[in-house]
């Protein structure tokens, strides 16, 4: 055979990891044979080889799937693209792919003979992220399997507009309905294509949970405070934090304070509801939650640190990644993993709020590394005194793949009912027969 497929089988050899080399080669030889064009017998050797195939999964579940699954969906469109890569021209086809459970983007890396309206199963199937939202690929070891019309897929995105609670809307939503009271509200000037444009900002929340909205429409006579009902938002994500984009697909339109489900004086308050880290941790992101817990890590990297003036990003010995030597700016931050039983996050607080909770400022935790003359002098005595402590943080929690993290904006003691806690663990603990 010639030399020339040597490296298509030393990729499957990689791809299919444990499988005789010898038994690729001699597949993926006779194919070649049998003049079985390139890429198919790749995908064939691939699928024969293969034995363990992922899990099925759903839409509103894929940005926690494993590495490859299986999905089945209706495609709501497909679009043909074509670039140039290593100087050959590539066509990938792209487009929306709905279950019962939500929509989301797709990228397909081979011909599959994809078109509108049909109903697929995808095999090997795994997720990337595009434009902070989570995606279906698909390429050479996935197969595409033609299914059977099923009057229960839906076949249009816009059935996902139905109405839902804010704590609802997530990754796989694109359009939503929802309604809400608006609890922080702002106008600001932004320059679009040489052209200005006032848009509004704000907060709006159900006794559920809160989401950001920007309102590229006018909302006359909307205020805080004000109950809005609103169809076909558009759903953006950031760190896996969803917020609503109000255009001109979308539509609203005030509620009467009778209509009203939930309690203003509970939405406006400063005083949040602590929720179970458990409750955090199924999320790829929330916004403004608040969790309560004992601190049982401090983690390397808290303490005084030093930050590029340029990015802020944390530098060591004077070197930025991004822009070189530089002169570092001090800062102070704790990085630590709170628990309460469910679960546990990774929490980050700044300079202020580490102050807060150490109960040292930055120039008196300078003086403990001074006094020690060593640069870990604040870390472990960050870890004496906050391990074990008793601590509530709020703030945006977000999930990546070393866990789930949130970035405090406060934090404060909470009365601590040592009995009621102590209640609560013993129920939880099996009974003895």
């Amino acid at each position: 055979m010639n030399d020339k497929y040597a490296p298509h089988i030393e990729e499957l050899a990689k791809a299919l990891d444990g499988i005789d080399r010898d038994d690729i080669k001699n597949e993926f030889n006779k194919l070649i044979k049998f003049r079985v064009p390139l890429e198919e017998a790749k995908r064939t050797v691939l699928n024969k080889f293969s034995s363990k195939e992922g899990p099925e999964t759903k839409i509103k579940d894929i940005s926690q799937a494993p590495k490859s699954f299986t999905l089945k969906g209706r495609l709501i469109s497909v679009e043909e693209r074509s670039f140039v890569l290593k100087g050959e021209a590539v066509n990938l086809y792209s487009g929306k792919i709905a279950d019962e459970t939500g929509v989301c983007f797709f990228t397909a890396w081979n011909d599959f003979s994809l078109k509108e309206g049909d109903i697929i199963r995808i095999h090997n199937a795994y997720m990337k992220h595009w434009n902070n939202r989570p995606e279906i690929n698909f390429g050479q070891r996935s197969v595409v399997e033609k299914l059977p019309e099923d009057p229960s897929m839906p076949k249009n995105e816009q059935l996902f507009t139905r109405s839902k609670k804010i704590i609802e809307i997530n990754s796989s939503d694109m359009l939503v309905s929802s309604q809400g009271m608006v609890t922080e509200m702002y106008h600001r000037d932004v320059n679009i294509k040489g052209k200005d444009t006032k848009i509004l900002e704000g907060v709006i929340a159900d006794e559920t949970g809160k989401l950001p909205f920007t309102s590229w429409l006018p909302m006359d006579g909307v205020d805080i405070g004000s109950v809005i009902c609103f169809k076909a938002a558009h759903v953006r994500l950031f760190r896996g934090i969803p917020s609503l984009n109000f255009t001109n697909e979308s539509s609203w339109e005030m509620l009467p304070k009778d209509q009203c489900l939930f309690s203003k004086q509970d939405l406006i308050s400063d005083e949040p509801k602590s929720i179970p880290i458990a409750f955090v941790l199924e999320k790829d992101g929330i916004f403004d939650v608040a969790v309560t817990g004992n601190i049982i890590s401090v983690r390397p990297g808290s303490g005084i640190i030093e930050r590029c003036p340029v990015c802020n990003r944390v530098i060591q010995n004077n070197i930025c990644r991004a822009h070189g030597t530089v002169t570092g700016v001090k800062d102070m931050r704790i990085k630590a993993i709170l628990d309460d039983g469910t679960g546990a996050v990774y929490i980050m607080l700044n300079k202020e709020l580490s102050e807060t909770v150490f109960g040292k400022s930055m120039d008196e935790a300078e003086n403990i590394m001074k006094a020690s003359m060593s640069k870990d002098a604040v870390f472990e005595s960050m870890k004496r005194s906050l391990i074990g402590s008793y601590l509530s943080v709020r703030g945006n929690s977000s999930k990546s793949e070393f866990g789930t993290t949130i970035v405090a904006r406060s934090v404060w003691l909470p009365e601590d009912d040592l009995l009621s806690r102590l209640e609560c663990l013993l129920l939880k603990l099996p009974e003895d027969d």
